[in-house]
């Protein structure tokens, strides 16, 4: 089981119209020169850690022809309730980081780089049924929610969940880019996984964490 990343699959060159769909035959065509060269930025090194250390599991499996069999998932924005120790708030990962930053007021609003996302609780169901689905078994999958997103979704729906927001959370208005897709439905059929709402992601995550804060 590899966690990998949509960074592995994601082509920023990549532009609609005409819509298209990633899929998890989609790869990143970042070349490992890019991703080395001292002039590329840390996004690029990122994006080409993502691809090139997933693409050493499928040759692994391709050259060694081990007895074990291997799933990977390129999950998109993860966000959700967190159930490991935190000592403070700064300790927040980076996905979660912009939904509390808007929670606590920051303007402008963070931008919105790709409009994919998957709740934590549905990617970890879908960590267990790869494990568990011999089916599943030497494939890909590009676990997401069909409901686009962007931030200032994220802050509307804070204020019409929470009276503290008011006055608090920024109004800023983007627009959700619908101009792309990615499969998440070939999760759904393999894996049984269904998907939240963005709705209960954000309001169960921000809850938890104004809560946590208010304790300190």
């Amino acid at each position: 089981m590899v966690t990998s990343s949509f960074a592995a699959v994601f082509d920023i060159h990549r532009k609609a119209p005409p819509f298209f769909t990633y899929t998890s035959a989609d790869w990143n065509p970042l070349t490992y020169e890019e991703a080395i060269s001292p002039t590329s930025n840390s996004v690029v090194a990122y994006r080409g850690s993502k691809k090139f250390a997933e693409l050493e599991v499928w040759n692994y499996l391709k050259i060694q022809k081990p007895k074990f069999d291997v799933v990977t998932l390129c999950p998109p924005m993860t966000f959700g309730p967190i159930v490991h120790p935190l000592d403070k708030i700064g300790g927040l990962n980076e996905s979660n980081t912009p939904l509390w930053k808007i929670a606590t007021g920051e303007t402008p609003l963070p931008v919105t780089n790709v409009p994919f996302w998957i709740d934590v609780r549905d990617l970890g169901l879908a960590h267990v049924e790869a494990l568990l689905r011999p089916e599943a078994g030497n494939k890909r999958y590009t676990p997401a929610s069909p409901e686009h997103f962007s931030y200032a979704l994220a802050a509307k729906i804070m204020l019409e969940q929470f009276s503290w927001a008011t006055g608090k959370v920024s109004k800023e208005e983007q627009p959700i880019d619908q101009s792309y897709g990615l499969d998440g439905e070939m999760a759904t059929r393999g894996l049984g996984v269904k998907y939240r709402s963005f709705k209960e992601t954000v309001v169960d995550l921000v809850s938890q964490l104004w809560e946590m804060e208010n304790k300190q």
